[in-house]
């Protein structure tokens, strides 16, 4: 019986731990954006270091939110390609702290959409040259194009010049220097893109308080 009572706190206990970072008391919809500070080492540090995000906090990674009747799962580019992730795994993968963001009312059918426009990219390949309109996708990227699309074809975020430079420098990061030397292409300096920092900020959005 001891073993039985230790094992079901076990359970709940990981149950608890594994949404912890999102804020107690936020019911998540379909439509909701997960902002997401991933210890990825040299570049996670880099991106956050030349993007601004809603309160100061640093975000190098989103996750659109879709709710089914088998669970709730974040459509993400991540990895190899566009994926839907189940709560728990998408959750699981730091103890750092996560906002949730929710469209302004006025703007709830354009979420609608734009999550069945971006469930329909997925197995779309992960855009690891951050290019924009390459037929491949990073995780802001992803976002951007499926509120456009569902915006009848108009912005609804910003792209944005890309810096890959230091702060107050005119000096490439050196971790991106040697990513693009591997891909074998030119730092993409100043071309059109967009960050989870950007999203956050955007006017269209609130962040959702428990």
């Amino acid at each position: 019986m001891k073993n039985t009572l230790i094992f079901v706190w076990l359970i709940i206990f990981s149950s608890i731990h594994s949404q912890a970072q999102i804020p107690a008391g936020i019911k998540l919809k379909t439509g909701d954006f997960i902002f997401q500070d991933l210890d990825c080492g040299p570049l996670c540090d880099a991106i956050e270091q030349v993007t601004k995000s809603y309160g100061g906090k640093h975000f190098s990674h989103i996750g659109l939110v879709s709710v089914q009747n088998d669970g709730v799962f974040i459509i993400e580019a991540i990895g190899t390609e566009v994926q839907l992730t189940p709560l728990k795994k998408f959750t699981d993968r730091t103890t750092n702290p996560m906002l949730v963001g929710r469209v302004k009312k006025q703007y709830a059918g354009v979420a609608a959409r734009a999550v069945n426009y971006a469930l329909a990219e997925k197995g779309v390949p992960y855009d690891d040259e951050f290019l924009y309109n390459n037929k491949k996708y990073y995780c802001s990227e992803l976002i951007y194009d499926a509120f456009k699309r569902a915006n009848g074809g108009n912005d609804f975020f910003v792209l944005e010049p890309m810096t890959f430079k230091q702060p107050g420098s005119n000096q490439f990061f050196p971790v991106w220097i040697t990513y693009y030397e591997k891909l074998g292409i030119p730092i993409p300096e100043a071309e059109p893109g967009i960050n989870p920092g950007g999203i956050s900020t955007s006017a269209k959005i609130d962040i959702v308080q428990p």
